[in-house]
Protein backbone atom coordinates (compact mmCIF):
# COMPACT_ATOMS: atom_id res chain seq x y z
CA UNK A 1 0.00 0.00 0.00
CA UNK A 2 2.49 2.32 0.88
CA UNK A 3 4.34 1.29 -2.78
CA UNK A 4 1.06 2.61 -4.15
CA UNK A 5 0.50 5.96 -2.51
CA UNK A 6 4.51 7.04 -3.21
CA UNK A 7 4.08 5.67 -6.98
CA UNK A 8 3.45 8.26 -9.83
CA UNK A 9 0.74 6.58 -10.81
CA UNK A 10 -1.43 5.49 -7.70
CA UNK A 11 -1.28 9.29 -6.18
CA UNK A 12 -2.86 9.98 -9.84
CA UNK A 13 -5.43 7.16 -8.79
CA UNK A 14 -6.29 8.72 -5.41
CA UNK A 15 -6.08 12.25 -6.67
CA UNK A 16 -8.60 11.54 -9.55
CA UNK A 17 -10.90 9.10 -7.00
CA UNK A 18 -10.96 12.17 -4.61
CA UNK A 19 -11.98 14.76 -6.83
CA UNK A 20 -14.90 12.13 -8.41
CA UNK A 21 -16.44 11.83 -4.75
CA UNK A 22 -15.70 15.63 -4.23
CA UNK A 23 -17.91 16.52 -7.29
CA UNK A 24 -20.81 13.92 -6.94
CA UNK A 25 -21.21 15.65 -2.65
CA UNK A 26 -20.98 19.09 -4.47
CA UNK A 27 -23.47 17.88 -6.88
CA UNK A 28 -25.67 16.39 -4.10
CA UNK A 29 -25.54 19.80 -1.99
CA UNK A 30 -27.23 21.61 -4.94
CA UNK A 31 -29.73 18.85 -5.56
CA UNK A 32 -30.81 19.24 -1.90
CA UNK A 33 -31.28 22.90 -2.68
CA UNK A 34 -33.51 22.10 -5.42
CA UNK A 35 -35.45 20.01 -4.16
CA UNK A 36 -34.48 17.70 -0.74
CA UNK A 37 -36.91 14.90 -1.16
CA UNK A 38 -35.62 13.64 -4.75
CA UNK A 39 -31.88 14.63 -4.14
CA UNK A 40 -30.76 11.01 -2.87
CA UNK A 41 -32.53 9.23 -5.53
CA UNK A 42 -31.47 11.75 -8.34
CA UNK A 43 -27.91 11.32 -7.63
CA UNK A 44 -27.61 7.45 -7.20
CA UNK A 45 -29.95 7.48 -10.99
CA UNK A 46 -27.02 9.47 -12.55
CA UNK A 47 -24.04 7.36 -11.20
CA UNK A 48 -26.13 4.48 -11.72
CA UNK A 49 -27.07 5.28 -15.98
CA UNK A 50 -28.08 2.30 -18.04
CA UNK A 51 -28.50 0.29 -14.61
CA UNK A 52 -31.21 2.41 -14.31
CA UNK A 53 -33.41 -0.63 -16.75
CA UNK A 54 -34.60 -3.50 -14.74
CA UNK A 55 -34.07 -5.52 -17.99
CA UNK A 56 -30.79 -6.53 -18.90
CA UNK A 57 -31.16 -6.37 -22.69
CA UNK A 58 -31.78 -2.94 -21.91
CA UNK A 59 -28.79 -2.24 -19.83
CA UNK A 60 -26.43 -3.62 -22.09
CA UNK A 61 -28.06 -1.80 -25.26
CA UNK A 62 -27.80 1.39 -23.28
CA UNK A 63 -24.15 0.24 -22.09
CA UNK A 64 -23.11 0.38 -25.63
CA UNK A 65 -24.46 3.92 -26.40
CA UNK A 66 -22.75 4.87 -23.18
CA UNK A 67 -19.30 3.56 -25.13
CA UNK A 68 -20.05 4.79 -28.49
CA UNK A 69 -19.82 8.14 -26.93
CA UNK A 70 -16.86 7.32 -24.95
CA UNK A 71 -14.70 6.61 -28.07
CA UNK A 72 -15.01 10.00 -29.35
CA UNK A 73 -14.24 11.50 -25.94
CA UNK A 74 -11.15 9.17 -25.33
CA UNK A 75 -9.41 10.36 -28.22
CA UNK A 76 -10.30 14.23 -27.80
CA UNK A 77 -8.73 12.87 -24.52
CA UNK A 78 -5.66 11.45 -25.40
CA UNK A 79 -5.41 15.24 -28.12
CA UNK A 80 -4.97 16.90 -25.21
CA UNK A 81 -3.15 14.93 -23.16
CA UNK A 82 -0.18 14.39 -25.81
CA UNK A 83 0.14 17.78 -26.51
CA UNK A 84 -0.03 18.79 -22.54
CA UNK A 85 2.83 16.53 -22.48
CA UNK A 86 4.96 18.26 -24.51
CA UNK A 87 4.52 22.14 -22.87
CA UNK A 88 1.31 22.90 -25.35
CA UNK A 89 -2.65 23.48 -24.07
CA UNK A 90 -4.46 22.17 -27.25
CA UNK A 91 -7.99 24.31 -26.32
CA UNK A 92 -8.05 24.08 -29.88
CA UNK A 93 -9.65 20.07 -30.14
CA UNK A 94 -13.11 21.14 -30.38
CA UNK A 95 -12.24 22.53 -34.13
CA UNK A 96 -10.01 19.47 -35.07
CA UNK A 97 -12.76 17.52 -33.86
CA UNK A 98 -15.31 19.63 -36.07
CA UNK A 99 -12.96 19.45 -39.15
CA UNK A 100 -12.55 15.62 -38.74
CA UNK A 101 -16.31 15.32 -38.40
CA UNK A 102 -16.66 17.55 -41.70
CA UNK A 103 -14.54 15.63 -43.85
CA UNK A 104 -15.54 12.23 -42.74
CA UNK A 105 -19.81 13.33 -43.19
CA UNK A 106 -19.04 15.22 -46.26
CA UNK A 107 -17.42 12.83 -48.23
CA UNK A 108 -19.45 9.67 -46.79
CA UNK A 109 -22.78 11.76 -47.61
CA UNK A 110 -21.41 13.87 -50.43
CA UNK A 111 -19.37 11.94 -52.50
CA UNK A 112 -20.01 8.13 -51.14
CA UNK A 113 -16.53 7.48 -50.07
CA UNK A 114 -15.80 4.00 -48.59
CA UNK A 115 -15.64 4.11 -44.24
CA UNK A 116 -11.82 4.16 -44.16
CA UNK A 117 -11.02 7.34 -46.71
CA UNK A 118 -13.55 9.11 -44.48
CA UNK A 119 -11.50 8.41 -42.15
CA UNK A 120 -8.53 9.03 -43.55
CA UNK A 121 -9.61 12.15 -44.30
CA UNK A 122 -10.58 13.46 -40.33
CA UNK A 123 -7.64 12.50 -39.79
CA UNK A 124 -5.69 14.41 -42.31
CA UNK A 125 -8.22 17.64 -41.91
CA UNK A 126 -7.62 17.29 -38.12
CA UNK A 127 -3.77 17.52 -38.54
CA UNK A 128 -3.44 20.46 -41.13
CA UNK A 129 -6.01 22.17 -38.79
CA UNK A 130 -3.61 21.95 -36.12
CA UNK A 131 -0.35 22.22 -38.05
CA UNK A 132 -1.38 26.23 -38.50
CA UNK A 133 -1.56 26.30 -34.39
CA UNK A 134 1.55 24.40 -34.24
CA UNK A 135 3.64 26.75 -37.05
CA UNK A 136 2.21 30.04 -35.51
CA UNK A 137 3.25 29.07 -32.33
CA UNK A 138 7.30 27.98 -33.72
CA UNK A 139 7.38 31.11 -36.22
CA UNK A 140 5.22 33.54 -35.21
CA UNK A 141 5.40 32.99 -31.27
CA UNK A 142 1.86 32.96 -31.49
CA UNK A 143 0.01 31.28 -27.97
CA UNK A 144 -1.54 28.66 -29.01
CA UNK A 145 -4.53 28.70 -27.16
CA UNK A 146 -5.22 32.15 -29.03
CA UNK A 147 -5.07 30.71 -32.28
CA UNK A 148 -7.18 27.13 -31.17
CA UNK A 149 -10.09 29.39 -29.90
CA UNK A 150 -10.22 31.42 -33.22
CA UNK A 151 -9.73 28.19 -35.33
CA UNK A 152 -12.70 26.70 -33.52
CA UNK A 153 -15.33 28.96 -34.44
CA UNK A 154 -13.36 29.00 -38.21
CA UNK A 155 -13.78 25.68 -38.69
CA UNK A 156 -17.74 25.34 -36.76
CA UNK A 157 -18.48 27.89 -39.33
CA UNK A 158 -17.40 26.04 -41.97
CA UNK A 159 -18.41 23.15 -41.22
CA UNK A 160 -21.71 24.37 -40.85
CA UNK A 161 -21.16 26.27 -44.98
CA UNK A 162 -19.70 22.71 -46.28
CA UNK A 163 -22.28 20.41 -44.94
CA UNK A 164 -25.26 22.21 -45.41
CA UNK A 165 -25.21 20.40 -49.44
CA UNK A 166 -25.55 17.33 -47.86
CA UNK A 167 -28.42 18.35 -45.72
CA UNK A 168 -31.52 17.39 -45.68
CA UNK A 169 -34.29 19.39 -46.85
CA UNK A 170 -36.58 20.14 -44.05
CA UNK A 171 -34.33 19.98 -41.31
CA UNK A 172 -31.41 21.25 -40.08
CA UNK A 173 -29.61 18.12 -39.79
CA UNK A 174 -27.28 16.35 -42.74
CA UNK A 175 -28.79 13.12 -44.20
CA UNK A 176 -28.61 9.79 -42.32
CA UNK A 177 -25.64 7.81 -42.96
CA UNK A 178 -27.42 4.29 -42.94
CA UNK A 179 -29.66 5.01 -45.90
CA UNK A 180 -27.66 7.41 -47.88
CA UNK A 181 -24.14 5.25 -47.63
CA UNK A 182 -24.33 2.42 -45.57
CA UNK A 183 -20.29 1.72 -46.58
CA UNK A 184 -19.67 5.15 -44.86
CA UNK A 185 -20.35 3.46 -41.49
CA UNK A 186 -17.49 1.88 -39.31
CA UNK A 187 -18.03 -1.64 -39.66
CA UNK A 188 -18.97 -3.44 -35.95
CA UNK A 189 -17.46 -7.02 -37.31
CA UNK A 190 -20.52 -8.58 -34.60
CA UNK A 191 -19.24 -6.60 -31.81
CA UNK A 192 -22.74 -5.07 -31.57
CA UNK A 193 -24.47 -8.41 -30.69
CA UNK A 194 -22.62 -8.09 -26.99
CA UNK A 195 -24.73 -5.45 -26.82
CA UNK A 196 -28.31 -6.49 -27.54
CA UNK A 197 -27.86 -6.02 -31.12
CA UNK A 198 -26.60 -2.19 -30.93
CA UNK A 199 -26.41 -1.06 -34.23
CA UNK A 200 -23.63 1.58 -33.08
CA UNK A 201 -21.33 -0.08 -31.58
CA UNK A 202 -18.52 -0.37 -33.97
CA UNK A 203 -14.51 -1.23 -34.50
CA UNK A 204 -14.22 2.72 -32.98
CA UNK A 205 -14.53 1.30 -29.54
CA UNK A 206 -11.68 -1.07 -29.39
CA UNK A 207 -9.68 0.91 -31.83
CA UNK A 208 -9.94 3.90 -29.37
CA UNK A 209 -8.22 1.66 -26.54
CA UNK A 210 -5.68 0.50 -29.21
CA UNK A 211 -5.00 3.85 -29.84
CA UNK A 212 -4.41 4.80 -26.21
CA UNK A 213 -2.20 2.22 -25.30
CA UNK A 214 -0.39 3.63 -28.52
CA UNK A 215 0.26 6.53 -27.32
CA UNK A 216 0.97 5.50 -23.78
CA UNK A 217 4.03 3.71 -26.10
CA UNK A 218 4.91 6.42 -28.08
CA UNK A 219 5.37 8.94 -25.07
CA UNK A 220 6.84 6.27 -22.51
CA UNK A 221 8.83 4.04 -24.56
CA UNK A 222 10.26 5.92 -27.69
CA UNK A 223 13.13 7.85 -28.35
CA UNK A 224 10.76 9.94 -30.19
CA UNK A 225 8.69 10.47 -27.41
CA UNK A 226 11.35 11.41 -25.44
CA UNK A 227 12.44 14.11 -27.71
CA UNK A 228 8.80 15.57 -27.01
CA UNK A 229 8.56 15.09 -23.63
CA UNK A 230 11.75 17.10 -23.78
CA UNK A 231 11.05 19.62 -26.05
CA UNK A 232 7.93 20.53 -23.44
CA UNK A 233 9.91 20.43 -20.42
CA UNK A 234 12.68 22.71 -21.81
CA UNK A 235 12.87 24.11 -24.98
CA UNK A 236 15.90 25.73 -24.80
CA UNK A 237 18.11 22.79 -22.96
CA UNK A 238 15.87 20.50 -25.79
CA UNK A 239 17.30 22.65 -28.58
CA UNK A 240 20.94 22.57 -27.35
CA UNK A 241 20.87 19.13 -27.09
CA UNK A 242 20.16 19.01 -30.72
CA UNK A 243 16.84 18.94 -30.69
CA UNK A 244 14.63 20.44 -33.57
CA UNK A 245 12.39 22.26 -31.16
CA UNK A 246 10.03 23.93 -33.84
CA UNK A 247 9.93 20.69 -35.83
CA UNK A 248 8.81 18.96 -32.63
CA UNK A 249 6.28 21.60 -31.68
CA UNK A 250 4.44 20.94 -35.28
CA UNK A 251 4.64 17.61 -34.74
CA UNK A 252 3.22 17.27 -31.68
CA UNK A 253 0.05 19.54 -33.13
CA UNK A 254 -0.68 17.86 -36.14
CA UNK A 255 -0.74 14.62 -34.19
CA UNK A 256 -2.75 16.04 -31.12
CA UNK A 257 -5.16 17.01 -34.26
CA UNK A 258 -5.50 14.11 -35.81
CA UNK A 259 -6.71 12.24 -32.68
CA UNK A 260 -9.48 14.73 -32.62
CA UNK A 261 -10.16 14.64 -36.04
CA UNK A 262 -10.11 10.78 -35.75
CA UNK A 263 -12.76 11.46 -32.51
CA UNK A 264 -14.97 13.07 -35.22
CA UNK A 265 -14.83 10.62 -37.32
CA UNK A 266 -15.70 7.74 -34.89
CA UNK A 267 -18.95 9.23 -32.95
CA UNK A 268 -20.40 10.62 -36.61
CA UNK A 269 -19.50 7.79 -38.82
CA UNK A 270 -21.25 5.25 -36.66
CA UNK A 271 -24.53 6.94 -37.48
CA UNK A 272 -25.36 7.88 -33.62
CA UNK A 273 -26.00 11.43 -34.68
CA UNK A 274 -26.36 13.96 -36.87
CA UNK A 275 -24.69 17.13 -37.62
CA UNK A 276 -27.11 20.27 -37.38
CA UNK A 277 -25.88 22.60 -40.08
CA UNK A 278 -27.45 25.22 -37.85
CA UNK A 279 -25.42 25.37 -34.59
CA UNK A 280 -24.26 27.91 -33.12
CA UNK A 281 -21.74 26.49 -30.53
CA UNK A 282 -18.40 24.76 -30.72
CA UNK A 283 -19.02 21.07 -30.25
CA UNK A 284 -18.26 19.95 -26.30
CA UNK A 285 -16.53 17.35 -27.22
CA UNK A 286 -12.85 19.06 -27.30
CA UNK A 287 -13.91 20.70 -23.70
CA UNK A 288 -14.47 17.49 -21.74
CA UNK A 289 -11.77 15.84 -22.98
CA UNK A 290 -9.69 18.24 -21.00
CA UNK A 291 -11.75 17.24 -18.38
CA UNK A 292 -11.27 13.52 -19.00
CA UNK A 293 -7.59 14.10 -19.53
CA UNK A 294 -6.82 15.67 -15.93
CA UNK A 295 -8.92 13.21 -14.29
CA UNK A 296 -6.94 10.57 -16.00
CA UNK A 297 -3.75 11.67 -14.36
CA UNK A 298 -2.38 13.47 -17.72
CA UNK A 299 -2.09 9.61 -18.24
CA UNK A 300 -3.08 7.47 -22.24
CA UNK A 301 -4.69 4.91 -19.79
CA UNK A 302 -6.30 6.50 -17.17
CA UNK A 303 -7.98 8.96 -19.88
CA UNK A 304 -9.46 5.30 -21.20
CA UNK A 305 -11.04 5.30 -17.36
CA UNK A 306 -11.75 9.06 -17.29
CA UNK A 307 -13.36 9.50 -20.81
CA UNK A 308 -15.82 6.14 -20.15
CA UNK A 309 -16.64 8.14 -16.63
CA UNK A 310 -17.71 11.35 -17.62
CA UNK A 311 -19.44 10.45 -20.41
CA UNK A 312 -21.44 7.40 -18.04
CA UNK A 313 -22.28 10.63 -15.47
CA UNK A 314 -23.53 12.74 -18.55
CA UNK A 315 -25.80 10.43 -19.73
CA UNK A 316 -27.11 9.38 -16.51
CA UNK A 317 -28.33 13.04 -16.44
CA UNK A 318 -31.56 11.20 -18.91
CA UNK A 319 -32.59 9.52 -16.12
CA UNK A 320 -33.60 11.93 -13.76
CA UNK A 321 -37.08 12.87 -12.32
CA UNK A 322 -37.85 15.97 -14.57
CA UNK A 323 -40.29 17.33 -12.81
CA UNK A 324 -37.80 17.85 -9.91
CA UNK A 325 -34.46 18.63 -11.91
CA UNK A 326 -33.57 19.47 -15.35
CA UNK A 327 -31.47 16.64 -17.16
CA UNK A 328 -28.72 18.79 -17.42
CA UNK A 329 -27.52 18.39 -13.89
CA UNK A 330 -25.53 15.68 -14.94
CA UNK A 331 -23.53 18.71 -17.03
CA UNK A 332 -23.45 20.53 -13.49
CA UNK A 333 -21.83 17.88 -11.78
CA UNK A 334 -19.54 17.43 -14.36
CA UNK A 335 -18.71 20.81 -14.44
CA UNK A 336 -17.88 20.46 -10.52
CA UNK A 337 -15.79 17.35 -11.58
CA UNK A 338 -13.67 19.25 -14.11
CA UNK A 339 -12.99 22.35 -11.88
CA UNK A 340 -11.99 20.15 -9.18
CA UNK A 341 -9.68 18.69 -11.87
CA UNK A 342 -7.49 21.76 -11.67
CA UNK A 343 -6.81 20.50 -8.29
CA UNK A 344 -5.78 16.93 -8.62
CA UNK A 345 -1.65 18.03 -9.50
CA UNK A 346 -2.01 19.81 -5.71
CA UNK A 347 -3.40 16.69 -4.48
CA UNK A 348 -0.52 14.66 -5.51
CA UNK A 349 2.07 17.00 -3.95
CA UNK A 350 0.18 16.92 -0.81
CA UNK A 351 0.30 12.59 -1.27
CA UNK A 352 3.83 13.25 -2.26
CA UNK A 353 4.88 15.11 0.70
CA UNK A 354 2.47 12.99 3.30
CA UNK A 355 4.72 10.20 1.82
CA UNK A 356 8.12 11.60 2.28
CA UNK A 357 6.81 12.98 5.66
CA UNK A 358 6.42 9.39 6.32
CA UNK A 359 9.31 7.56 5.31
CA UNK A 360 11.12 10.40 6.92
CA UNK A 361 9.87 9.83 10.61
CA UNK A 362 9.91 6.23 10.13
CA UNK A 363 14.04 6.02 9.43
Amino acid sequence: MKKFIKSEGGQSFIASILCIILGLLIGYVVLMFIAPKGAATAITTIVKNFFYYPSNIARMKYFGNTLVKTAPLLMCSLSILFAYKVGLFNIGASGQYTAGTCAALYLALGVGAPWWVCVLAAIICGALLAAISGLLKSYANVNEVISGIMLNWIMLYSANMILTKVKESTSPYTYTLASTNPGGIIPGLGLGKLFSNNQYITLAVPLSILIAIGIWVLLEKTTFGYELRATGNNKNAAKYAGMNEKRNIIITMMIAGALSGLGGAFLYLTGFEQWQCTQSSVPGMGFNGIAASFLGGLSPIGSIFSSYFIQHITAGGAYVDKSMYSAQISDLITSVIIYLCGFVGFIKLVLKKAAEKKEGGNK
